[in-house]
């Protein structure tokens, strides 16, 4: 329409100029003057030029539209046409209409980014943008939720073409569909859990819940209220004397309120679909970035926050109290050990010490039985040497008893008794030869020989000779030697 404008003027300059130069002329006449028109005849072609240059401009944009990037658009030609463009560069729409549809279009809730609602321009940075939304969690605490979502659109042209048709601009899509799924998809989410659970730990489950249902629909669930009992007893202690003596108060019952997903035949969750998802929009990612509580229940979590402070101080003083017990029963059993350790060594040595006595003990005692065991095998051997010896001059003597046993039956120890009168008759002999011979000798009555004398000696010593003889048992006569013996 600019250049249809811009052309106008420049015809309605042109014409101005005409008429004025007409105008100019006739006065010129009437007057009999000739003054020169003050404006080039160039001036007034370069107008009708500039007017052509104009029209041709804008018959072109009526007829051909330039695609940018990252953008699809839906064309309407002037004979009835439609589809859809995706190229990058010029194409014809031939005095028809475009709506050009970002291909990615995202719906940003927070406090930073302007409030409104386009096409998602080269200058925006959301093709929505919302003040934080407030939630309701499961135990009634209300919250301000940030978020992003960044949904697509579709490229197939069939599909493309539907959606266009059902919401026909992009503003038009993102009022009606986007901006309502946002916002009741976060309300949904904040349903299934209490705030308490939200900020012990479930914040990840909350975000990837909103991205679930954002994709594929919304949960049908149902609230429940159920009772419980708590196990621990509640008891007043006023009486710190008597701590097993306490009152108790309270029927320690309580109400629960929960939130459980219906499930059809199959075991799948029941779902309120998305509605733009069946026109072929997707949710290409879903953020919850910040969530801020009431005043109240920011109040409350310090609270707990203290008390879960104070409780993990009073944790770690027990452990260090624990850790302290433990320190001073390590040192005594250390110290116990240590003892223990040195009355050991001192029992080793000194069972090592009678070990060494008693095995030496019974190293001497097995020697000197060693040495008994060998000196009495040595004992009986020389036994049986003293036997066997024994038994050799036995037989030794028998022999030589056997040998003089003939012998002298043989000669009836002819020999022998010869012997043995001989010393009998030697020993008398030098007797006699010793003996004393009186200086005088009396003769005795009747003429006999004087007591004392020699006669009366060698009867005496016949005497003892026989005596002798008679003591020695032998025979002085010679006997012939018996045949029958020597037989």
């Amino acid at each position: 329409m600019l250049w249809i404008f811009l052309a106008t003027l420049s015809i309605a300059a042109a014409v101005g100029l005409s008429i004025w130069k007409i105008k100019h002329t006739n006065r010129n006449q009437r007057e009999g003057t000739r003054d020169v028109f003050p404006v080039p005849d160039l001036v007034r072609l370069g107008l009708v030029l500039l007017a052509a240059t104009f029209i041709g401009l804008g018959t072109f944009n009526q007829v051909f539209f330039y695609a940018e990037p990252g953008y699809i658009y839906h064309v309407r030609t002037i004979l009835g046409e439609e589809k859809k463009v995706d190229d990058v560069g010029y194409n014809m729409h031939l005095f028809g209409r475009v709506n050009a549809w970002k291909k990615a279009m995202s719906v940003v809730v927070d406090n930073i980014t302007p409030d409104g609602v386009d096409a998602e321009g080269n200058t925006s940075s959301a093709s929505a943008s919302l003040p934080s939304q407030n939630i309701m969690f499961l135990d009634q605490v209300d919250a301000d939720a940030d978020a992003t979502v960044r949904f697509r659109l579709p490229t197939d042209e069939d599909t493309f073409l539907n959606m266009a048709h059902e919401y026909r601009t992009p503003e038009n899509l993102l009022r009606v569909a986007l901006i309502p799924a946002v916002q009741e998809t976060l309300q949904a989410t904040a349903s299934l859990m209490s705030a308490e659970e939200y900020y012990s730990g479930g914040r990840t489950e909350f975000i990837s819940e909103f991205e679930n249902q954002m994709q594929h629909g919304i949960y049908f669930v149902k609230r429940t209220e159920e009772s419980s009992v708590s196990i621990k007893r509640q008891t007043a202690e006023a009486d710190a004397s008597d701590p097993e003596d306490q009152a108790s108060f309270g029927d320690q019952s309580k109400i629960v309120f929960s939130v459980k997903k219906q499930y059809d035949q199959s075991g799948q969750p029941l779902r309120k679909e998305q509605k733009f998802t069946s026109y072929g929009v997707e949710v290409h990612e879903a953020r919850v970035t910040d969530m801020r509580p009431n005043a109240k229940f920011v109040e409350r979590m310090q609270l707990k926050q203290k008390a879960s402070a104070d409780r993990a101080i009073a944790r770690e003083q027990r452990i260090q109290e624990e850790e302290q017990r433990l320190l001073a029963v390590a040192r005594g059993d250390r110290e116990v050990a240590e003892r223990q350790a040195a009355m050991k060594v001192e029992q080793i040595e000194m069972t090592t010490k009678a070990e060494t006595d008693k095995k030496q003990t019974l190293i001497a005692a097995s020697k000197q039985r060693e040495q008994a065991q060998i000196q009495k095998e040595t004992s009986l051997v020389l036994l049986e040497k003293a036997k066997i010896d024994a038994e050799a001059k036995r037989v030794a003597a028998d022999a030589e008893a056997y040998q003089k046993e003939k012998i002298l039956m043989a000669d009836n120890a002819l020999a022998q008794k010869l012997e043995a009168e001989i010393q009998i008759q030697q020993v008398w002999a030098d007797a006699y030869a010793k003996r004393a011979v009186p200086q005088y000798v009396f003769a005795g009555a009747g003429g006999e020989t004087p007591v004392g004398g020699d006669t009366e000696t060698t009867r005496f010593m016949q005497l003892m000779t026989v005596e002798a003889a008679k003591n020695l048992a032998y025979d002085r006569g010679l006997s012939q030697p018996n045949n029958s013996n020597n037989q």
